[in-house]
């Protein structure tokens, strides 16, 4: 099982990025995937998630990012929009194989199986 984050770069304050995490290996499985970031100096923090119909996302990103799936492609992407300098990190896509998770367990990392190995969002002017 693989994960492949992509998407990061360089971006001006209020502009946007679509980050995508393409997952491989997972045959019949279901599975459900976790945007995370970690910013310099600080924790890893859970930013969106996707299951099969829920979505949850962090306070500080309502609003601005969009979760979404292609279950034809297995990718899932991540609309960022009005970026602020706050939103720079790396990000990484997590994938939990089972059921969806819940409102209040999708931010624990240790539920996750899998993890990609992160793209860097700059967000500056």
């Amino acid at each position: 099982v693989q994960l492949q984050a992509s998407g990061g770069g360089l971006v001006q304050p209020g502009g946007s990025l679509r980050l995508s995490c393409a997952a491989s290996g997972f045959t019949s499985d279901y599975y459900t995937i976790g945007w995370f970031r970690q910013a310099p100096g600080k924790e890893r923090e859970g930013v969106a998630y996707i299951g099969d119909s829920r979505k949850f996302y962090a306070n500080s990103v309502k609003g601005r990012f969009t979760i979404s799936r292609d279950n034809a492609k297995n990718t899932v992407h991540l609309q960022m929009n009005a970026l602020l300098p706050d939103d720079t990190a790396v990000y990484y896509c997590a994938a939990r194989r089972g059921n969806n998770m819940i409102s209040s367990s999708w931010r624990r990392q240790e539920l996750y199986d899998y993890w990609g190995q992160g793209t860097q969002v700059t967000v500056s002017s």
